[in-house]
């Protein structure tokens, strides 16, 4: 049974998984407001150049670090700030994720989309305090969870009145240090009616792979990203960096800057053709 597809607004982009897909990218964190400038001016321009719609994202705190060494970021209010110069400036929603009840109400009065971490997708207390905000969510399937375990995700933050609901894939669990996309995921949470998200870059990472920080191949972050459109995708995301060898975060799976326009190219391609049909049969 095919179910309609939702909308979902962001200021003014649209996600759903009928219309043209929504690109969201930037920093795995948030560096300085210089270098969150530099990635969000090149991005815009680039996807202003595609005609393709775009969020910018910034995490000013990764609290999810392999080890205690890992570098977290720049905190809540100045990583706030910078996100909300960024959204002023480039006129473009901001992304940013956040892993307690008072860091979600707290980030709800600057960002336009709260993410929720892979690994707090079934905390329902925090569930329940993003929909509360009134903002869209964007919720990581935990990589320990099966696509069609997202519909009761999604059920606890509809609960709250916000159907504002964005479902991710970022990858799944797959033996140790590994993670593995199963592209028959999107289409089944896309039964929720609710936009999906794949995550391209975080689906090609290793968690913990480098021992005291997480490994990553992000030569194919870029092969899965178009396979998730060409299975009818309402959004990719993708983190991207100027020097992504030398970040503090996620530098192995992020994308350099130079690939981003030809990738983005390719992407757009590829979901003119997978949206402007019907199969007829199956997904």
């Amino acid at each position: 049974m095919t179910v309609e597809p939702k909308v979902v607004k962001a200021r003014d982009v649209q996600f759903s998984n009928a219309l043209p897909f929504v690109f969201i990218s930037g920093p795995c964190q948030i560096e300085s407001r210089e270098h969150a400038f530099k990635i969000a001016s090149f991005l815009k321009a680039a996807t202003d150049k595609a005609g393709i719609p775009f969020i910018f994202k910034g995490s000013y705190d990764k609290a999810n670090r392999t080890s205690l060494s890992g570098q977290r970021g720049i905190g809540i209010d100045e990583g706030l700030k910078v996100l909300g110069e960024v959204r002023d400036e480039f006129g473009c929603p901001v992304l940013t994720d956040i892993h307690d009840i008072e860091q979600t109400r707290i980030a709800a009065k600057v960002v336009d989309i709260i993410q929720i971490p892979a690994f707090l997708s079934r905390q329902t207390d925090l569930l329940l305090a993003a929909g509360e905000t009134g903002a869209v969510i964007n919720v990581k399937k935990g990589q320990f969870l099966a696509p069609w375990d997202m519909a009761n995700v999604a059920s606890k933050i509809a609960s709250t009145s916000n159907e504002n609901i964005l479902l991710c894939d970022r990858g799944t669990s797959f033996g140790y240090n590994t993670l593995v996309s199963d592209f028959r995921g999107l289409p089944i949470m896309s039964q929720t009616g609710y936009p999906v998200v794949f995550d391209a870059t975080h689906s090609v990472q290793e968690p913990g792979g480098r021992g005291g920080s997480s490994g990553g191949k992000r030569d194919y972050a870029t092969a899965l990203a178009r396979a998730a459109l060409a299975v009818g995708a309402a959004a990719i995301f993708a983190e991207a960096h100027d020097d992504p060898d030398n970040a503090p975060s996620d530098g192995p799976n992020m994308l350099p800057l130079e690939w981003v326009e030809p990738f983005l190219a390719d992407l757009k391609a590829i979901d003119e053709v997978a949206k402007s049909r019907k199969t007829g049969y199956g997904f």
